[in-house]
């Protein structure tokens, strides 16, 4: 209890008022169901309310942050944000895994790695930061690890950046996008692909990749920066 009072102050600069409701956002299923005699609460609630919590602020942080998306490519950038691999893996780079309360079967079973049990205690954690302490302390945290890693483009890899440009370009009529191999470059074990996207045979961006579609991607992907840029100067 102790350890994890202190290690969320010192990763968080948090300091709960009720330490029963961090104690519930680490506890699992599986250890209440070892001890029900002791009719010990499971994160599942603070996990829901968490994933809410979650949506809505970096919903809002997108929103503010890029102004001229359209909603389906805010839509698609949430979605790779929030989605449990990417939570899992916030949530193992702060050490919350070690914390964790698991049943003895769950612990057997290597539960404590499990990408969708991570997500859940992350989720339960931001839950209950919110009951704890209010939604200008979870921006805070927010602020601090997770919103930089949106704005390095982290989870650009779960972005569909063809389908966003194609979306931006044809809101107002059909327009020709064009993506093309200009290069090829390094030997067959390492080639890497050079593609140029071109918008009514007008140059949009220019990408590179270790395959034909991950340059595509690369290349949509700097034409929707410059498009952004435009729309902002």
């Amino acid at each position: 209890m102790k350890k994890l009072v202190q290690h969320v102050y010192d990763q968080f600069g948090v300091t709960f008022n009720d330490r029963s409701v961090l104690i519930e956002a680490f506890t699992h299923s599986s250890y209440a169901n070892d001890h029900r005699d002791e009719q010990i609460r499971n994160l599942e609630r603070l996990e829901f309310l968490g994933d809410a919590v979650l949506e809505v602020t970096v919903s809002e942080y997108l929103y503010h942050k890029y102004p001229n998306h359209p909603e389906g490519q805010l839509t698609r950038m949430r979605a790779s944000i929030v989605r449990a691999e990417s939570l899992a893996k916030l949530a193992k780079e702060y050490n919350l895994h070690q914390f964790v309360r698991l049943g003895k079967g769950e612990e057997q079973m290597n539960g404590r790695t499990r990408p969708s049990l991570l997500c859940d205690v992350l989720e339960a954690f931001i839950g209950a930061v919110f009951v704890d302490q209010g939604m200008d302390v979870v921006k805070d945290i927010l602020k601090a690890i997770l919103f930089p890693k949106i704005d390095s483009g982290a989870f650009s890899h779960g972005m569909d950046h063809k389908t966003a440009l194609q979306e931006l370009l044809q809101r107002n009529g059909v327009v020709t996008i064009e993506y093309t191999v200009v290069d090829k470059r390094g030997p067959d074990h390492q080639k890497e692909f050079v593609v140029e996207v071109n918008v009514e045979g007008d140059l949009f961006g220019k990408g590179v990749g270790r395959s034909k579609k991950a340059a595509e991607q690369a290349a949509a992907k700097v034409a929707l920066e410059m498009l952004e840029e435009s729309n902002e100067s």
